[in-house]
């Protein structure tokens, strides 16, 4: 585990602790119970396979620990409508606020402004966040496997599941993979970037699709710039994508989607 990540889990500790203190664990489930219906992710996400597009899970994210401020000029209801116009299958949005500037508003605010499904993208550590991201909105949460033993992943993916949300399990590498498949849920994202370096390449997710059963859909993060990068992930069957710095760096988020996905074929 890097020493940011060691960083950022500590935080998430003090500020479910702090969540807790303000808002009951019963209180936060009730809010839960009542959020609206979830939208279904998986489905969103099958369906653009289904007619051969590519699958964009479109993020909207402000800033990185590495990068600092992406997107100066952020509007989280503007970027999902333009993605939604632009043939996103889905949304994610970064609600950490140390470290990436994100807000549980953002969530609310782009999934009020489109019918496309939303990824709560956090850091879990505690059944507390999993209600919390439904009673915001969100239809589908990450759970980062070199964050998390496989017995909480398993109670994390029951938890949301029962809830109608589904699970993104993100890996850097093949012995995460290896705990990540006894997961249920059949997203398996591969993060090209390292956690110790910073370094991202797509020869990450080349090297571990082999591995991942055919009932699976892979999904390729980090490092999807240009139309050829998507074109070497789909020629080798990834046809699932999350994409954020790329869009959240240009003038029109949504049309960036579209210049790099369609151009890609």
């Amino acid at each position: 585990m890097s020493d940011i990540l060691k960083k950022i889990l500590a935080v998430k500790a003090q500020e479910v602790a702090a969540a807790l203190s303000a808002k009951s664990l019963p209180a936060i489930r009730a809010e839960a119970e009542q959020a609206d219906t979830p939208r279904d992710f998986v489905g969103a996400i099958r369906g653009k396979i289904a007619v051969g597009q590519s699958a964009v899970i479109a993020e909207i994210k402000k800033a990185s620990p590495s990068k600092g401020v992406i997107r100066a000029d952020f509007r989280p209801a503007d970027i999902a409508q333009s993605y939604a116009q632009h043939g996103a299958a889905c949304l994610s949005v970064l609600t950490d606020e140390q470290f990436f500037q994100g807000n549980a508003e953002y969530l609310k605010q782009a999934r009020a402004a489109c019918e496309l499904p939303v990824l709560r993208k956090d850091f879990m550590v505690s059944e507390y966040q999993i209600y919390q991201a439904r009673a915001m909105g969100a239809d589908a949460i990450l759970l980062i496997a070199s964050a998390l033993t496989l017995n909480q992943m398993k109670a994390f993916e029951k938890l949301a599941n029962q809830m109608g949300m589904a699970v993104l399990v993100e890996v850097h590498d093949g012995a995460e993979l290896d705990v990540a498949l006894n997961l249920k849920t059949p997203l398996i994202g591969i993060n090209n970037r390292n956690l110790r370096t910073f370094e991202v390449t797509l020869q990450t997710t080349l090297d571990l699709i082999s591995r991942i059963p055919a009932d699976r859909i892979v999904v390729t993060e980090s490092g999807i710039f240009t139309a050829d990068d998507v074109k070497l992930m789909r020629n080798h069957q990834v046809h699932t994508f999350l994409v954020g710095e790329a869009f959240m760096r240009a003038d029109e988020p949504g049309e960036e989607l579209a210049k790099v996905f369609v151009s890609a074929g």
